[in-house]
C-alpha cells in the first residue's frame, strides 16, 4: 500500500438492531469500519486494522533458550543412566504389589454437569445477567460452562424466520421483564428452531409465541460469538410465566 501499512480484514454478519454493539466492540479491539451493507434481517460489516509486526527478536530468543535446555537435559540423562538401571528392579516389584482401587470416585465434573445453574446458586451467572451483551464476562462464562444447563426468567426480545423457512426461527432472548428495548444482560440466541423445540410447559400453554412473551428458560450453554455479541443457547424447556 502507498503508506506502507498492511491491513488484515474481517467481515461479520449481525442481526438488525445489534450493529452498534458489534461496531463498538470491534473498535475497542482496534478494528476500523470500512463498509456497512444493510439487509432485510441482517447487516454485513467489513472491518480492517493494521497487521502487527512479527516479534522476530522474541522468537529468536525463545529458540536459543530451547537449544540450551535441550543440551542440559541431554547431559543430565547421560549422567543419571546408570542409577536409573539400578532403580528399575525396585520399581517393578513395587508396581507388582500395588492393587488398583475398585471403588469408583465421582468426579467434580460429573457433579457440576448435573447441576442446573441459576442466578441464585451461581454468583457468576447473576453477574452475567446484568452485564453488557459485549462484555468479556460473556466469553468467560460460555467457555467455562459450555455444555452445562442454565435457568433464568426472561422474555423474547426479537424473533425472525431462519433463512427462507416459514416455521423455523431465530429467537433473541433477554433476561428480566423490561421488554424488547432492554439493554441489560446478554443477547441470548436460539438459532434455527421451531416452536416445538422450545418444549413449552406450564399451566396455560399458548398456541403461538411472540415478542414480549415472558418465560422461564432452561437451556444448554453453547458458545459466545464476540464479533456479533451473541450468546448462543440450545433450548431444553420453556415454562410460561
Amino acid at each position: 500500500m502507498a503508506d506502507g501499512i498492511k491491513y488484515e480484514h474481517k467481515t461479520v454478519q449481525t442481526v438488525r438492531g445489534t450493529d452498534g454493539l458489534v461496531i463498538s466492540k470491534l473498535e475497542k479491539d482496534g478494528w476500523e469500519l470500512v463498509e456497512q451493507t444493510q439487509g432485510v434481517l441482517r447487516s454485513t460489516l467489513t472491518f480492517r486494522r493494521p497487521k502487527k509486526p512479527q516479534p522476530w527478536l522474541l522468537i529468536g530468543s525463545a529458540a536459543a533458550v530451547l537449544v540450551i535446555l535441550a543440551v542440559v537435559i541431554g547431559a543430565a540423562s547421560v549422567l543419571s543412566d546408570g542409577d536409573g538401571k539400578k532403580d528399575d528392579a525396585g520399581k517393578s516389584m513395587t508396581a507388582a504389589t500395588e492393587k488398583p482401587s475398585t471403588t469408583p470416585t465421582p468426579t467434580a465434573a460429573k457433579s457440576a454437569a448435573a447441576e442446573v445453574i441459576t442466578p441464585e446458586n451461581k454468583p457468576e451467572f447473576a453477574a452475567l445477567l446484568k452485564a453488557d451483551s459485549c462484555d468479556d464476562v460473556n466469553l468467560d462464562f460460555a467457555t467455562r460452562y459450555e455444555g452445562q444447563t442454565v435457568a433464568f426468567n426472561g422474555l423474547i426480545r426479537h424473533m425472525v424466520p431462519h433463512g427462507d423457512y416459514e416455521t423455523r426461527y431465530d429467537f433473541l432472548l433477554g433476561p428480566g421483564d423490561e421488554g424488547s428495548n432492554t439493554t441489560i444482560g446478554p443477547a441470548f440466541k436460539y438459532e434455527d428452531v421451531n416452536t416445538g423445540n422450545l418444549n413449552l410447559t406450564g399451566k396455560k400453554i399458548p398456541a403461538t409465541v411472540g415478542v414480549g412473551d415472558k418465560f422461564r428458560f432452561i437451556a444448554e450453554v453453547r458458545e459466545f460469538n464476540a464479533a456479533q455479541c451473541l450468546f448462543f443457547l440450545d433450548p431444553i424447556s420453556t415454562e410460561v410465566r
